[in-house]
């Protein structure tokens, strides 16, 4: 694989050739290894998919629990598995809540600023000079739920961005950060005036449909799509289904017309996406079975990532 870095607002590779992808999400890979899923046919169903990039959520809850080393095994037959098949891989963190509080959504979510650091201190030193393991999320979804769990300002997470960042770098790893704003890495207003104090780095947005009504688009541009004029992009998280849908819940119901609007802004501005998520039970599912059935989003998804670029 060729490595990866930033130019300007985009991603370009060792070649200079700029890469705009079309991912798939993974559930957890401690997850998927326990159900007996966590296997190179799994990899080859999301390249069929399209994927050019897979994303790979790590529960704390689930990193403390395997341990280092048995998580760090687990990976290491995922990164092989994609970068086989030509694909590149985000490695997440994946807690919703307050780091500087250490406060979360759930208990599966639980870290703490030590562990978090630690995690990232062990991961970049892990994977340093590995070309397919091309991005590191550094937080899945920061929020304060409406001040249920405290206050966090912008200055203070891009403290604990920015030290995040300078642990990874002075253990050698190449991988581009990628850093996520608030509500639910939703919003990204505030980099307009105060970005990261890092050069080489990529935001992240989680634009669910229910985060904002339609007409979506000019509230997208001004929430997080100005983002992509001047930085690198990428949506980790999009997707939806109907209210009806088995696992519907609060943002992601709507409908085709979400996925026509996020797939047409992504081509217009260059924005790489990857949707969530490749399972059968987690929510919003892109398929119902282990035979890899599509489910109505799975349906439009894979339909609009193997369609050549510019054509829906």
């Amino acid at each position: 694989m060729s490595q990866l870095r930033v130019q300007g607002n985009q991603f370009v590779t060792a070649e200079g050739r700029s890469m705009v992808f079309r991912g798939l999400n993974a559930s957890d890979p401690d997850k998927l290894e326990r159900s007996g899923h966590w296997d190179k046919s799994y990899f080859e169903e999301m390249k069929r998919w399209g994927a050019t990039l897979v994303r790979f959520p790590v529960h704390p809850a689930a990193w403390r629990s395997r341990g280092a080393k048995q998580y760090l095994d687990l990976l290491d037959k995922g990164v092989a598995w994609a970068g086989d098949l030509g694909m590149y891989v985000i490695i997440d963190w994946h807690s919703i809540g307050n780091l500087k509080n250490e406060m979360y959504q759930s208990p599966n979510y639980e870290t703490t600023r030590k562990e978090s650091f630690e995690f990232w201190r062990t991961l970049s030193d892990h994977y340093k000079g590995n070309t397919t393991v091309a991005f590191f999320e550094l937080f899945n979804e920061p929020t304060v739920m409406g001040g249920k769990l405290g206050t966090c300002s912008w200055t203070e997470w891009k403290t604990l961005m920015e030290e995040t960042i300078t642990i990874i770098r002075a253990n050698g790893s190449t991988a581009i950060p990628l850093v996520a704003g608030f509500n639910w890495a939703y919003d990204l207003k505030e980099v307009a005036q105060n970005p990261i104090n890092a050069e080489g780095i990529g935001y992240v947005s989680h634009p669910y449909p229910m985060k904002r009504p339609k007409p979506w688009e000019p509230q997208w541009t001004a929430d997080w799509g100005f983002v992509a004029e001047k930085y690198p992009l990428i949506l980790t998280e999009i997707g939806f289904c109907g209210a009806d849908d088995r696992g519907a819940h609060v943002p992601v119901i709507s409908d085709e017309s979400y996925g026509d609007a996020i797939t047409q802004y992504c081509a217009t501005n260059g924005i790489s996406y990857v949707v969530w998520v490749f399972d059968p039970q987690w929510a919003p599912m892109l398929f119902s079975d282990w035979n890899y059935t599509p489910t109505r989003q799975g349906r439009y998804f894979k339909k609009a990532m193997q369609a050549p670029p510019g054509k829906l």
